[in-house]
C-alpha cells in the first residue's frame, strides 16, 4: 500500500491538499489526513501535485507510416516512451498500412503492454473498407476480443476507401451493437483527411440514421481550419471531437492552443473535446499532384507538452487537464479512468513544483519515481 501525504489533488477539479491511500490497483481513500501505518510506503509529497494519468486515445502502438516505401515504416512504441509522457492508458490502432501490419499484430502488442503494466486497448479496422479484422467479422472482434473497443475508418482522405454513407452507417451500427453486447464503448474513430467534404459525410449519416452522434469520433480535426470550424459545430450538437497534439501548420488557427482558445470563444462545450498524440504515426506532406514531399514520426510526449503549453498560456491546471483525462474517459466509457476518486484505478501523475512529471503510477505501481524510470519494456536496454 502507498500513502501519498500532503499533496495537492486535481481530480481534475482541484480538491485541496490531501492524503491519498493506494491499495492494490485502486485509490482506497482520499482524506485531509490519513494516519500512517507500518504497512504503508509513505511518501511526503509537500509542494507536489497529483493529477490523473493521461489517456492517449490515438497511438500507433505497432508503428504507423509506410507511405514512403518499406523503409518509412515507423517503429513500435516502447513502454518507457508512454511512461515518460505520463500516459497510463493507451488506445492503439492501425493507419494507412494494413498490408504489412495487421490486427493480429495490434492485439498482440496491446496484450504485451498490459503485461508490462499499463492499461491498453485497441480498435479493429484501418483506413480501408471493408474493415480488416481478426475474426473476419467486425462484430465478433468487438464482442469477443477483450482489448478491442471499437473500429477505425478513414474518410475525407485520398488514402481512404471512399466509403459510402450507407457503408459508414452500417459500420457504425455494427460497432455500436457489438459494444452494447460486450459492455464496451463502441466508438468509431474517424480519421479525417484534408479532402473537400470535411465533416459533411459524418453529418449526413448522423442526420439520416438513428446512430447516436457520440458513436463517431472524428480525429485530426485541426488538420485544416475549415475542418476545425465544422468540428466546433459537431461538438456543439453533442458529438466528441479529437484534436491532434503537435500539429504544426503555417495557419496558427490549427494549433492546439488556438483551437482550444477559439472553441471557448465560440461557446463550444469543453467536455466534448479530447486531445491525442497520434504517437508513432507518420506525418506527411504532399504536393498538388499527390506526391509525397516529406514525412516524420509523431512522439507521444507531445501530449504532456501541450498540457504544459496550455498552463503556460494562463489555463489553470484543472481546466487544462480535462482534454487529456476526464473527457477521454467519459467519451470512451472508461468508468475507472480519468479521475482521482476513491475506488477508481490508481493511474496517477505526480508533478513537481514546476509542473513537470516527477513520478508516474499505473494501476497502483510506480513506473517512474522521482524522475527515475522504475520499469522498462521487456526488450528495452
Amino acid at each position: 500500500m502507498i500513502l501519498l501525504k500532503n499533496i495537492e489533488v486535481f481530480s481534475p477539479k482541484y480538491i485541496g491538499i490531501k492524503d491519498v491511500l493506494i491499495s492494490g490497483n485502486k485509490i482506497e481513500k482520499i482524506n485531509d489526513q490519513i494516519e500512517d501505518n507500518i504497512l504503508f510506503e509513505t511518501i511526503d509529497c509537500t509542494n507536489k501535485k497529483l493529477v490523473p494519468g493521461f489517456i492517449d486515445n490515438h497511438v500507433h502502438i505497432i508503428g504507423g507510416g509506410g507511405e514512403g516505401s518499406f523503409r518509412s515504416r515507423a517503429p513500435e512504441i516502447y513502454l518507457s516512451e508512454l511512461i515518460y509522457g505520463g500516459i497510463t492508458t493507451v488506445c492503439g490502432l492501425l493507419g494507412t498500412d494494413s498490408e504489412t501490419r495487421s490486427i493480429e499484430n495490434l492485439v498482440a502488442k496491446t496484450y504485451s503492454l498490459r503485461e508490462e503494466g499499463i492499461s491498453a486497448y485497441c480498435f479493429t479496422g484501418s483506413y480501408g473498407y471493408p474493415s480488416i479484422t481478426l475474426t473476419n467479422s467486425l462484430k465478433k472482434d468487438i464482442t469477443f476480443i477483450d482489448p478491442i473497443i471499437g473500429t477505425k475508418i478513414a474518410i475525407n482522405d485520398h488514402r481512404s476507401a471512399s466509403i459510402t454513407n450507407s457503408e459508414l452507417a452500417r459500420l457504425s451500427s455494427d460497432t455500436r451493437v457489438s459494444a452494447m453486447i460486450s459492455g464496451k464503448s463502441g466508438v468509431v474513430i474517424a480519421h479525417m483527411g484534408d479532402g473537400k467534404r470535411n465533416l459533411k459525410q459524418i453529418r449526413e449519416v448522423i442526420e439520416n440514421s438513428d446512430i447516436p452522434i457520440t458513436t463517431i469520433h472524428p480525429t485530426h480535426v485541426n488538420r485544416k481550419k475549415e475542418l476545425l470550424k465544422e468540428s466546433y459545430e459537431y461538438a456543439k450538437i453533442g458529438g466528441y471531437i479529437d484534436i491532434s497534439a503537435g500539429y504544426i501548420d503555417d495557419d496558427t488557427e490549427t494549433s492546439v492552443l488556438s483551437a482550444i482558445n477559439n472553441s471557448i470563444r465560440k461557446n463550444i462545450p469543453q467536455n466534448r473535446i479530447t486531445i491525442s498524440s497520434d504517437g508513432q504515426g507518420s506525418w506527411s506532406n504532399y504536393d498538388s499532384d499527390g506526391n509525397l514531399i516529406n514525412m516524420g514520426v509523431a512522439s507521444v510526449d507531445i501530449l504532456f507538452k501541450e498540457f504544459k503549453n496550455l498552463i503556460d498560456n494562463d489555463y489553470s491546471i484543472e481546466d487544462a487537464l480535462i482534454y487529456f483525462t476526464s473527457n477521454v474517459a467519459d467519451s470512451f466509457n472508461f468508468k475507472n479512468k480519468g479521475y482521482i476518486k476513491e475506488d477508481k484505478d490508481a493511474d496517477l501523475i505526480i508533478l513537481d513544483n514546476d509542473n513537470n512529471i516527477d513520478s508516474v503510477i499505473t494501476l497502483g505501481k510506480f513506473m517512474l519515481k522521482e524522475k527515475e524510470l522504475i520499469r522498462k519494456g521487456t526488450y528495452e536496454i
